[in-house]
């Protein structure tokens, strides 16, 4: 069991809690190993019910340690994304209710330890993006599958531009299931744990019904469905960002921000602003990764993902853009190619083993 990693068993819940808030509970190849190891037991133990995993600190998750990866060979990148997207796909196949906090900061593998989940919390402290692409990276985790499955192209929005959205904007885009607010789950959400424990222990609540159980425990602490404060704030933005991103074309894309920020379109001109600054190989390869990922099964688009790491990982530009923007954190990665126009489609195509 990694030191990171702590887990327990409470009643009928079997407890997970993500410990290393200094770096944002972002994971490690050992808390990989030890949450795959812990659901595993738990999985075929019938005195846990459902699993909880939560975060110490300001959230659940930042993601994946990417900064261990920039100094060490391929082999050990691939490794850790094998390892983690094989977690991946446990979770969403997870036979108990896997209840996910998704309170304060839920980033890339984040998303990947809770998005593919049965109960999906988060609050109006929630901060949650898939932002791969500003270190040369791409969307991964099998997030392509959710990002190609939200509403219009509000995904493709955010997987090219790297930003993050709210609590409520994570339920609008099928990220999330429920938006409770922070004082009514409790410190380190305990009153959350508490009522599931004492519902999941009643008599009559078999393995079948406690997926509905779970639910109904989450939805009585849960925002009534007309609180305004379950209005998504990207939906409001969606008539632009269905006209923008529309198409296979990511140069066609940027061509038509650039043109709906002339008209005065603010949030086309911050969308603009931030394609530019991400990596621009990641951005076409990103594009592709989703079109493609709209017609795959999650297994899949996973296996997908892992091709797709082997590839940047062999790049210039991952490395670059770890040095840039977490570990010297100057903010001016130098990409390869330095624009959109400039990549190659027969590099993109190689990257998903065609050609």
């Amino acid at each position: 069991m990694s030191q990171h990693v702590r887990a327990e068993i409470r009643g009928p819940l079997g407890i997970v809690t993500l410990d290393r808030p200094r770096a944002l509970n972002s994971l490690d190849h050992p808390m990989i190993v030890a949450l795959e190891d812990v659901l595993e037991e738990w999985a075929d133990a019938p005195e846990v019910r459902a699993v909880v995993v939560r975060g110490e600190g300001r959230g659940l998750c930042a993601g994946g340690d990417v900064r261990a990866l920039r100094l060490g060979p391929d082999d050990d990148a691939i490794a850790f994304w094998a390892d983690e997207y094989r977690l991946n796909a446990f979770i969403a196949a997870y036979p108990k209710p896997y209840v996910a906090v998704m309170d304060g900061v839920t980033m890339g593998g984040g998303l990947g330890i809770s998005a593919h989940g049965s109960v999906r919390i988060v609050t109006e402290r929630t901060q949650a993006a898939m932002p791969e692409a500003r270190i040369g990276f791409t969307p991964d985790v099998g997030m392509a599958t959710l990002l190609a499955a939200a509403p219009g192209e509000l995904g493709t929005h955010l997987a090219l531009t790297s930003s993050t959205v709210t609590g409520a904007d994570a339920v609008h885009l099928g990220w999330a299931d429920h938006l409770v607010p922070s004082e009514r789950l409790g410190e380190r959400a305990e009153t959350l744990i508490e009522a599931l424990a004492a519902r999941l222990a009643e008599p009559g609540v078999g393995e079948e019904s406690a997926l509905a159980a779970a639910h109904d425990v989450v939805r009585g602490l849960a925002l009534e469905a007309s609180d305004p404060r379950l209005v998504a704030p990207l939906a409001r933005e969606r008539e632009w960002i269905d006209e923008a991103y529309a198409g296979d074309d990511a140069q066609t894309i940027l061509e038509r921000l650039v043109e709906l920020a002339a008209e005065g379109h603010e949030g086309a001109r911050a969308a603009e602003e931030a394609m530019r600054s991400v990596c621009p190989f990641s951005v076409v390869v990103t594009l592709a990764a989703l079109r493609r990922a709209a017609v795959m099964e999650l297994v899949d688009v996973l296996a997908q993902d892992l091709r797709l790491g082997a590839t940047l990982i062999g790049r210039h530009d991952m490395r670059e853009g770890i040095r840039a923007l977490l570990v010297d954190k100057d903010g001016a990665p130098q990409w390869r190619p330095s624009r959109i126009e400039d990549v190659e489609p027969a590099e993109v195509r190689a990257a998903f083993g065609e050609d």
